[in-house]
């Protein structure tokens, strides 16, 4: 009775076979066949085509066989690399300018990126990621922020004028933007809102925006407005104070109850007492 194979073409002999030729037949399926499938590296050259390996019953070298794929060649679209319905591990090395899908002929498979290195695994009806979940990671380097890291293992803060652009993360700043006007609340570390640690600069802003910086549980919380060159101070307990041209309004809880002109006449809404005690 002839040999059989195995999956990786391993020769199987039977009993009484290869009478004398026995040893050469062992060391080819140990130093060849099973050496392939441990540790060894093929390279697939492609062009602009899917590649198929097959494997055929003989323990000599075959590509589909190695541990390691290394695709090289020319592509100008993502293609295919079909490889045999067998149950194995793959390390596939692409090369190429454009993503490769590793699969079997009907399976959808795990597409390895241009210029990337994955771990896939052949279950012999399709190909599929070897690494679904860790439990702890350390990378050597940081993560870049292209892949959704920050792009450093500093923990130092930032400067938020010209290291950071769109929304600021809500632990620390909330930051939005509406008709014209911008708006920053700042919290300290623990998540609370910090007061007296804001320095607003409004020069710049356009004539109809507002830069408001608020402080909750501070003992004096300030809106800076810069609206057509008026600028409103507004302090605890109600009152602010409004100038408008050649006018300073005195306002308390939304209504103004007094006015000052640039020529010293005082309008009041209440009376005037003179020489009073205050």
């Amino acid at each position: 009775m002839a040999s059989t194979y195995s999956s990786l073409k391993i020769q199987l002999m039977t009993t009484g076979e290869n009478s004398g030729t026995w040893g050469n037949v062992t060391n080819l399926n140990l130093g060849t066949a099973i050496e392939e499938a441990i540790v060894g590296s093929a390279d697939v050259t492609f062009s602009s085509a899917d590649v198929t390996l097959t494997l055929t019953d003989t323990n000599s070298s075959q590509t589909a066989r190695n541990l390691r794929l290394n695709l090289t060649g020319t592509v100008a679209a993502t293609q295919s690399l079909i490889v045999p319905a067998i149950e194995k591990v793959y390390i596939v090395n692409n090369g190429l300018t454009f993503a490769i899908t590793v699969r079997n002929a009907s399976g959808t498979g795990i597409a390895v990126p241009a210029g990337k290195t994955m771990w896939v695994y052949n279950t012999g009806s399709n190909v599929v990621d070897v690494v679904t979940h860790l439990t702890s990671l350390t990378l050597g380097t940081p993560l870049a922020t292209a892949q959704g890291g920050t792009g450093t293992n500093s923990t130092t803060f930032c400067n938020l004028q010209s290291n950071v652009s769109g929304v600021l993360p809500n632990a620390n700043t909330t930051a939005s933007a509406s008709n014209g006007a911008s708006t920053i609340i700042a919290r300290d570390s623990s998540g609370n809102f910090a007061a007296n640690t804001i320095t607003a600069n409004l020069s710049g802003l356009a004539s109809n925006a507002t830069f408001a910086v608020t402080a909750t549980n501070a003992t004096n919380a300030t809106t800076a407005t810069n609206a057509t060159n008026a600028t409103r101070i507004t302090n605890s307990g109600g009152w602010s104070v409004t100038p408008n041209s050649t006018t300073l309004y005195f306002n308390y809880n939304g209504t103004n109850v007094a006015s000052l002109t640039s020529a010293g006449d005082l309008t009041v809404i209440g009376n005037v007492t003179a020489y009073g005690t205050v």
